[in-house]
């Protein structure tokens, strides 16, 4: 809604003000990213701990918080069984409940540290333009999630006067916005759940949906071959599981032919041991196993997974397209197909073949180690790969920070939306105020 021209704070205007105070935050399902306008953002864990019960600890570590955030967490945790009987991790799969008033609760911690932590001394600022990033499922299936945000930053902003308007977006958007493109296929992929969006000026919403995988599943691979290898104790600690994850994961061309060259020669393909605080982890002859890590995620339903199903590592949960069931195991280029279907027919081929597929999240930030180019990928070439072996040709692009696109694209749209465009709930878009 147009509101007319708008006022400035002290000698700047609107507008001037707004790009030197847009705010950036990227509600991922494994990290918060979060900023002023710079070069990358500050980065928090998005998880936390809520003190239910005040204990003398309290009084005597000068305990004033009832929820836990960001580096504090780790003081809170002394055990395995510790971390996973108070850990709460709100945005694990791109959708919080309305009801979740723990989860709710530990956003609101985060939100509000990432704004304090960046608060500038600036006498004249009056609050930051905030765009917000989170799972284009809210979109779809909750839209009270906008509303609660809007409701967090402004008691935020009652309680420091750190906001002065937030406006919210869907993370596929934000990532083309980053990337300058109008045109293209975004696909998001985190921790908790990979999102397909195809986007011509604004998401197709009858063509994108989320897979509920993502980074997790590449864990949960992990955790299991661990304990083929006789490492059970650390396969049940998380945030360990997913280093190791990061250190010997490798994405097969092919994984029947990478996995028989890797038995092979499997010196080749034995890579450094993992080494960290106590800890050393080497996969020796078993390193032919370091493709299934990578391969889970474009391809969960390989007949090489079912063992593995089968033995208790969680199969991905089923999802829904335009109201038919999808399996959770669907390939990712297939997956991608379905999503290409219902988009207008006169318009699939410059979405693929001009505007391209664009890659984004952590989730696809893997590495080619030297000498294993032969057998060994990157992410873009993979999903190129198999969609060229199912006759679509397509760009394939992945973001140059793959962990930072969103939060880039959160600053550009929120210098761009200008100041005098209030929130509008049918086109979903707009600076939310209170002032």
């Amino acid at each position: 809604m147009y509101l007319g021209a708008s006022r400035g704070v002290g000698d700047l205007d609107a507008e001037t003000y707004k790009r030197k105070y847009a705010f950036g935050e990227d509600y991922g399902t494994s990290y918060f990213k979060y900023g002023p306008v710079g070069e990358k953002p500050f980065i928090a864990e998005n998880r936390g701990i809520v003190l239910r019960e005040r204990t003398i600890l309290h009084k005597i570590y000068g305990i004033e918080e009832d929820v836990i955030v960001g580096d504090k967490v780790r003081h809170f945790l002394g055990s395995r069984d510790e971390m996973v009987r108070y850990l709460i991790y709100p945005m694990r799969d791109g959708i919080v409940k309305s009801d979740d008033k723990n989860s709710w609760e530990v956003i609101y911690a985060l939100t509000k540290m990432g704004l304090e932590e960046s608060s500038p001394t600036d006498p004249k600022f009056d609050g930051f333009y905030v765009a917000a990033a989170i799972s284009s499922l809210a979109l779809t299936q909750a839209r009270y999630m906008y509303k609660n945000l809007f409701d967090l930053h402004q008691k935020i902003d009652a309680e420091t006067g750190l906001v002065k308007a937030v406006t919210i977006i869907p993370q596929p958007l934000a990532v083309a916005i980053a990337e300058k493109r109008i045109t293209c296929i975004v696909i998001e992929s985190g921790h908790g759940n990979t999102q397909i969006c195809p986007i011509s000026r604004y998401p197709i919403k009858e063509a994108m949906f989320a897979l509920n995988r993502g980074g997790a599943e590449a864990d949960a691979i992990t955790a299991e071959i661990l304990k083929d290898l006789g490492y059970g104790d650390v396969a049940r600690e998380e945030k360990i599981v997913r280093e190791i994850k990061e250190h010997f994961g490798l994405i097969p061309y092919d994984l029947e032919k990478s996995i028989e060259v890797a038995k092979r020669d499997w010196k080749r393909f034995r890579g450094e041991p993992f080494r960290k605080y106590l800890l050393e982890i080497d996969f020796e002859k078993n390193s032919w196993m370091r493709f299934l890590i990578g391969e889970i995620i474009f391809n969960p339903g390989h007949e090489i997974f079912e063992s593995y199903y089968r033995k208790g590592m969680p199969r991905p949960i089923s999802t829904e397209f335009r109201g038919e069931p999808i399996e959770g195991t669907i390939s990712l280029a297939d997956a991608i197909i379905l999503s290409l279907g219902g988009v207008l027919y006169e318009i699939r081929e410059e979405i693929v073949e001009k505007g391209g597929i664009i890659l984004s999240g952590g989730n696809f930030s893997w590495q080619v180690p030297p000498g294993l180019d032969d057998v060994a990928t990157d992410a873009a070439t993979k999903v190129r790969n198999e969609l060229m072996k199912k006759g679509i040709p397509a760009q394939v692009k992945l973001v140059d920070e793959p962990q930072f696109s969103v939060w880039k694209g959160c600053i550009v749209y929120a210098v761009a939306v200008p100041d005098d465009y209030e929130w509008d709930w049918d086109t979903m878009e707009g600076w939310y105020k209170w002032r």
